[in-house]
């Protein structure tokens, strides 16, 4: 016993009675015979000043999002050569980053093969189309009530919508159509994937939640023909989807809309009897999600097929996919 500083005893703990294990007899292996994750030959190559955009591609390194970059693009590049779907699903903050032109240029490549979005994409699409501008800031317009309440915007898409639908149209082809009708007034068209899609005979669709885009807030908003376009774009997608066996889907930067509009395609076909065993589906974000890694990535897949994350900031994936797409193509 010792003593504590007021002066009462305190017991002393007996030391283990368990001794540290003997590694005398351990059994160890040669390293060659030893599986390893990481060669040098799968290492990056530093960077030659005044290289192409190819001998940048082969200079990274083949290890995680590059092996998984690689393998997308092979795949986007098998189904454009094969004359499978790709299809592009996407929400608004592509538009919002610049990627209209990359967008386009794919489905005037006839590589991108279809078009799904959510309602927001429209509105931004719309008035780049129109003006040259989009996206309002909201926190300085909250407060007066003036967010959301552009007169054309509201005024135009939903005349569009409604002219569009009571002619049998889906809501992104009477929007498409609109755009190209009235030409002078979209000096900015040729950036639209909108019109692009009209014009070529590419199915742009839209999916739309009632309440979650601005040109619901106007007095125009006819929330039955709004309704009757998105679900007549719903079943062309699905239409898309059914016939997507050895096609891909990518999903870029929706969270919640499209992630759940794709897997809804994909039952549906599957229902009416198109197996969709041999499907590659890709994620796209700069933040990893719930919906888009369980609805596109993991369960359209449990059957057949592949799913792929890659993660980063829109502005710099996309483009540097596509880029890598388009030289695979060159090299026939």
């Amino acid at each position: 016993m010792r003593k504590t500083p007021e002066g009462a005893r305190e017991p002393v703990l007996p030391r283990t009675a368990i001794p540290p294990i003997n590694v005398a007899d351990l059994k160890t292996y040669p390293l060659k015979r030893r599986h390893s994750k990481v060669r040098l030959s799968d290492f990056a190559s530093s960077w030659k000043r005044g290289g192409t955009f190819k001998q940048f591609l082969r200079s990274l390194p083949d290890i995680l999002a590059v092996k998984t970059l690689r393998e997308v693009v092979h795949a986007i590049v098998r189904a454009h050569r094969y004359g499978k779907p790709v299809i592009l699903g996407m929400g608004a903050h592509p538009v919002k980053v610049g990627l209209n032109p990359v967008v386009v240029d794919l489905m005037e490549r006839g590589v991108i093969s279809a078009v799904a979005m959510n309602g927001a994409v429209v509105i931004h699409d719309f008035e780049l189309a129109l003006m040259g501008h989009t996206s309002e800031e909201v926190d300085a317009e909250i407060d007066s009530g003036r967010f959301g309440m552009a007169e054309e915007t509201g005024r135009m898409l939903n005349e569009a919508i409604a002219r569009g639908v009571k002619d049998g149209q889906g809501l992104g082809e009477a929007v498409g159509h609109y755009i190209n009708r009235y030409k002078g007034q979209f000096p900015n068209r040729a950036t639209s994937i909108l019109a692009t899609g009209a014009r070529l005979g590419i199915p742009v669709t839209v999916h739309v939640a009632l309440g979650t885009d601005i040109i619901h807030m106007h007095p125009s908003a006819d929330g039955a023909a709004i309704g009757a376009g998105s679900l007549l774009d719903f079943r062309r997608l699905a239409a898309v989807v059914a016939r997507m066996e050895g096609g891909v889907y990518l999903n870029l930067g929706s969270a919640v809309i499209m992630p759940e509009v794709f897997l809804k395609t994909v039952a549906l076909g599957r229902n009416l009897g198109h197996d969709l065993r041999n499907i590659t589906t890709v994620n796209m974000d700069f933040l990893s999600h719930y919906r888009p890694m369980t609805n596109v990535v993991r369960r359209p897949t449990q059957k057949g097929g592949k799913g792929y994350t890659l993660i980063g900031h829109h502005e710099i994936m996309f483009p540097l996919l596509a880029a890598a797409v388009l030289e695979e193509l060159a090299d026939r």
